[in-house]
């Protein structure tokens, strides 16, 4: 089991915990993730661990597909990759329309289409095999589509990447899970209770077929689990409650909330109605008091120390199967850093 901790979001203010990261890199940790929403990137302090770190990998939690080309991001990705011997990981997302189209200003398009059509660009690009050419529905090299000047030409990296370079990708829907598993080396579910891989494992199975000789030794299940340890096991809960609220309850319009339908999947059908119902209606607190504790207890880890090693069994059990290659902790508890290195390393 590889462990990673979230702790490259920038939000209101920059305030990266590089203390938090150093020690969980003395511990063990094999990477730290950076975010991005709509203020701070995630290249930025990518970057910025990176150059004060010396073992720990980073990556990107993740890097929003239509606010960069896939060349872009591919750029990026061999430069930070070189420049940090071999440290980078991209982890890729297709964000959210609202996000997309408010904020970038630009189609939110065929997220799994998208997906598919990128990695292979910069997989490619990394390859440097031949110029890079590519005739798809959401992308061209050359571009020859309107405006275009018909100057365009296949071009080859002048860098020479010698590093191997990991792709992740964000996704929760069954087809998003199967493009992931096609071309990606891993993915990011944003919960999973480690005993119900079988939400994931028929879109895995089919997107492992899709790529031919592919299986879970060679794709990283990589789960966020939050961490809270404290002897109230309630009150560490409340955090997680109006995170989990969020999602469930109001992310996507009421039909098409991808959240929701993961929720029900893992067996809380009545409840994800319930939390939606209430958010939507305005009344948020009342939606987080509605998640239930067995589903927060299914997905993370809170409470004293001897309960949480108890939790973590479930984990092990998981990955002994291969159901799970990484936890992606989101703790800053040194504490509970230690414990969960002690147990899992």
């Amino acid at each position: 089991m590889k462990l990673g901790i979230l702790g490259g979001g920038i939000g209101a203010r920059v305030n990266i915990n590089l203390e938090a990261i150093k020690h969980a890199e003395a511990l063990g940790y094999d990477s730290v993730w950076t975010a991005e929403a709509y203020g701070g990137d995630a290249v930025t302090p990518a970057a910025w661990i990176l150059a004060q770190t010396e073992k720990i990998k980073v990556g990107t939690a993740i890097m929003q597909m239509p606010a960069r080309s896939p060349a872009m991001t591919a750029m990026t990705a061999m430069s930070l990759a070189e420049l940090s011997g071999g440290r980078f990981i991209v982890g890729l997302g297709a964000s959210g329309p609202q996000v997309v189209e408010g904020w970038h200003g630009v189609p939110y398009g065929k997220p799994v289409t998208r997906l598919k059509e990128y990695v292979q660009i910069m997989r490619q690009i990394f390859a440097r095999e031949a110029p890079a050419t590519f005739e798809g529905e959401m992308y061209q090299l050359p571009y020859a589509g309107p405006g275009a000047t018909g100057l365009g030409k296949p071009l080859k990296s002048i860098l020479h990447c010698e590093e191997d370079i990991p792709i992740f990708a964000a996704n929760i829907t069954p087809r998003g899970v199967e493009a992931a598993a096609e071309v990606c080396d891993g993915f990011f579910p944003i919960w999973m209770d480690p005993e119900k891989y079988s939400v994931f494992e028929e879109p895995i199975n089919r997107g492992f077929a899709n790529a031919g000789d592919k299986n879970l030794t060679q794709f990283d299940v990589s789960p966020f689990v939050t961490v809270i340890m404290g002897d109230d096991v309630e009150q560490c809960m409340m955090p997680i409650r109006g995170n989990m609220a969020l999602y469930i309850g109001g992310m996507g319009a009421r039909d098409k909330n991808f959240y929701n339908n993961y929720a029900k999947a893992l067996g809380f059908e009545d409840a994800a109605v319930k939390i939606q119902d209430l958010f939507l209606s305005g009344k948020r607190d009342e939606a987080a008091a509605a998640v239930p504790a067995e589903l927060i207890d299914a997905c993370h880890l809170v409470g004293p120390a001897e309960r949480i090693k108890e939790r973590l069994a479930r984990w092990k059990t998981a990955a002994a199967k291969g159901h799970v290659g990484a936890m992606m902790l989101g703790c800053q508890q040194p504490e509970a850093l230690e414990l969960i290195a002690s147990e899992m390393l």
